[in-house]
């Protein structure tokens, strides 16, 4: 009998080939659809008659943090506690962002698999995440390496499992602002299946290229030409390889270029008076140069004497707003933590992005019209294997079933795929 590993109560067979789990930030499934037509992902067209495209649908909120400690649950916000890239934690009385793996409450497959034996590696595009996903994993050269390309310079063996990257990929430390940040995770992951030959990896990119580029353009072609060499490189490599996406992504702009947003603390300050109310965007995270702090998912904390069906239905008439939710049917329809979410929860349409007050963006590193994420327009992501699947029938697929599916449902090899 093989052996099996439970985390958070899901068990998952332990790999019998490495297995590579891909988080492509941003990637609504169009952006591979479009790559394909054009020629420009030769392998990814010629792997599918032989493997499985499906569809998934992500956490929401659509951002990253929350999908990415979803996919290495395997279980949503209720249960890992990170609900949001920033929150306000009342106990603090502040707006705090939630990188600090203290935030984390539930264990990541990584830190039990390894405790069963096998062999982890972890690459991230920026650092803020790389100490969540590193939770628990004891780093070890040759055992566990857990890294961003932001500050693969810094890396050592005793923070990170490895050290030495820049001279092992080959390349120098990518801007974070640039389509060679997720390069670099590629370029790194590609040495490490050769070099440590780990039993699970995990590679999330960052969404740089998808906030500028839409599905179709030359920029983004190009981009998902650079990642189908890659994996093709994984692929003759003998992985099983998932590729998902914490998100999509949707333009957010008028007809003129400029940001359509609704500016909704304006709003409530006008409503209810200034500062009655308190707007959180948890899209907010140190890198907001080409997003402005705008997606389309907002929390609001309310004074304990407001009338929150009367503020609810205030915003909800205002224009641009697709829906208004209590603490308890957020809670209940986007599986969150309710501590960790305002009185109300405000989720604009598809085109239109939430905002604070027009003083509060700085707009002015936005060279592209905006395009953006966070509501339920951008939840339906890709969940593409590179294997055939079987047992998933009738169910909803979450991009945080992808282990499993790669470790339970997934053919072994290419040959019995094909077979």
């Amino acid at each position: 009998m093989s052996k099996t590993v439970t985390v958070n109560e899901r068990s998952y067979a332990f790999p019998k080939a490495p297995v590579v789990v891909v988080c492509i930030d941003g990637s609504e499934p169009d952006y591979m659809t479009e790559a394909m037509a054009a020629g420009r992902m030769p392998w990814l067209k010629g792997m599918l008659p032989a493997g499985s495209d499906l569809r998934a649908d992500c956490v929401v909120p659509s951002f990253t943090n929350p999908n990415n400690l979803s996919i290495v649950t395997g279980q949503p916000p209720k249960v890992h506690g990170i609900c949001g890239n920033f929150f306000y934690d009342p106990a603090k009385d502040a707006e705090v962002m939630m990188n600090d793996p203290a935030y984390l409450r539930a264990p990541t497959l990584f830190a039990a698999f390894q405790k069963e034996g096998a062999k982890i590696a972890v690459i991230t595009a920026k650092d803020k995440l790389r100490r969540l996903l590193g939770k628990g994993l004891e780093m070890k050269a040759g055992e566990a390496v857990c890294f961003s390309a932001e500050k693969a310079d810094e890396a050592t063996v005793a923070e990170n499992g490895i050290d030495g990257l820049l001279d092992l990929v080959g390349k120098p430390v990518p801007s974070v602002y640039s389509a060679d940040l997720s390069e670099f995770v590629f370029a790194a992951g590609v040495k490490l299946m050769e070099s440590l030959r780990p039993d699970l990896m995990y590679l999330s990119t960052t969404d740089y290229i998808q906030h500028k580029h839409a599905p179709g353009t030359e920029g983004a072609n190009d981009f998902y030409a650079m990642l189908d060499g890659y994996f093709a490189e994984l692929d003759a490599a003998g992985a099983i390889i998932v590729l998902t996406a914490d998100h999509g992504m949707n333009a957010k702009h008028k007809a003129d270029g400029s940001p359509n947003v609704l500016y909704l603390q304006s709003a409530l300050d006008a409503f209810l008076g200034d500062g009655k109310a308190r707007t959180i965007l948890p899209i907010t995270d140190p890198y907001v140069v080409h997003h402005g702090a705008l997606g389309s998912y907002a929390t609001v904390y309310l004074p304990k004497d407001a009338d929150f069906a009367a503020v609810a239905e205030f915003i909800e008439g205002l224009e641009g707003v697709e829906r208004v939710l209590t603490r308890e049917e957020a809670a209940a329809d986007f599986e969150l933590p309710p501590e960790r979410i305002g009185e109300l929860v405000v989720v604009t349409e598809k085109t239109r992005a939430v905002g604070t007050r027009p003083d509060k963006h700085d707009l002015s590193g936005l060279e592209v019209p905006l395009r953006s994420h966070g509501g339920v327009s951008e939840q339906v992501v890709p969940l593409i294997v590179n294997r055939r699947v079987s047992g998933l029938e009738g169910r909803r697929l979450r991009n945080f079933d992808a282990f499993d599916i790669a470790l339970n449902h997934a053919e072994a090899s290419r040959a019995a795929a094909a077979e």
